[in-house]
């Protein structure tokens, strides 16, 4: 076992044990945060099997229910739930329509809020959530949540800013129990130009990986729309964000730079060796550390989990922000 995943949650913030139910759990960056933020999660739920056995293969001890969370009719006493429910709709990258039915899975994170009761929760989801056209939605969730008893607040956030190699906006939302009387305040970024420490560097994440890892690299050719824009950032800056289409990957700072040659139209500055990130290089990027991947699945599915988890570090900071009310 070579995972980080066990291995980082010795670095716990000094807490009573609180239980947490975790929801849309993926490959488990939301619940790696909350173990090295001093949280016990006692149930993970995601319908994707490979996340489930990533999941497992490096955080083990929680009881990870495998399935479609609209079928799941009972859940553990907990005092903090959180979740990250399907994106599709709200993302850059994704079909960008409001009102796909996949949309509409936070109101069976209500319904787990009504039934468990706790004491606060998390929501992350992606920036897009926040834009205009999205407004409608945006707000019946956040009543949603009111209704169920919740002060509620949200703000946009960067895991670059709390030590994650990577510039990834995400909308995190943040409830606490009303009758605690408590507003929560957001952490401070610990890294960036204003904060104590420098930004995460993609050499800083990727240190002691081999540069050419034969077999964890997406090979597919760069096609047209891959090339519509610049994915290719120095070694001593941080990553553009991490997708969860191996298509997509962002390239390794060993490709050629692109230049750009005309709207949506960049071309490599010389034909030299390019490669997207490995699915490996993905997670350390994503702040993982070393994750044990099991052999159940294939390249593109490793990095669909990937691309799709929350940043561990992210998470840690937002969760060891709440007040102390467990």
């Amino acid at each position: 076992m070579k995972s980080n995943a066990r291995l980082n949650t010795s670095g716990q913030k000094r807490r009573p044990k609180a239980r947490a139910v975790s929801l849309f759990s993926g490959c488990g960056g939301s619940d790696l945060g909350l173990h090295q933020a001093g949280f016990e999660v006692v149930m993970a739920n995601d319908i994707l099997a490979y996340a489930k056995d990533v999941y497992e293969a490096n955080l083990p001890d929680t009881n990870y229910v495998l399935g479609d969370v609209r079928e799941v009719d009972s859940f553990p006493s907990a005092q903090l739930l959180v979740g990250c429910y399907p994106c599709q709709g709200y993302s850059q990258g994704g079909a960008r329509e409001a009102d796909r039915g996949i949309n509409y899975l936070f109101a069976e994170f209500g319904r787990a809020l009504r039934a468990i009761r706790p004491k606060a929760f998390i929501v992350e989801n992606v920036s897009g959530l926040m834009r205009a056209d999205n407004a409608p939605l945006f707000q019946r969730q956040i009543r949603n949540f009111r209704q169920a008893g919740y002060h509620v607040t949200w703000k946009l956030l960067n895991a670059a800013d709390f030590g994650v190699a990577q510039d990834r906006a995400r909308v995190i939302i943040v409830g606490l129990r009303s009758d605690f009387g408590l507003k929560y305040e957001f952490p401070t970024p610990t890294h960036g130009p204003n904060a104590l420490l420098p930004y995460k560097t993609i050499r800083e994440a990727l240190a002691g990986l081999p540069d050419w890892p034969e077999g964890e690299f997406n090979i597919e050719p760069f096609h047209w729309y891959y090339l519509s824009r610049n994915r290719r950032r120095e070694w001593n800056e941080t990553s553009k964000t991490i997708v969860s289409r191996a298509r997509h990957m962002p390239l390794h700072p060993l490709s050629p730079p692109l230049i750009c040659k005309g709207p949506d139209h960049f071309e490599f500055m010389h034909d030299g060796p390019a490669r997207r990130f490995s699915y490996r290089e993905a997670a350390r990027l994503q702040g993982f550390g070393d994750l044990e991947f099991p052999d159940s699945c294939g390249m593109h599915t490793r990095y669909k989990v990937i691309g799709n988890a929350v940043p561990p570090a992210l998470f840690k900071a937002v969760a060891s922000s709440l007040p102390n009310i467990w």
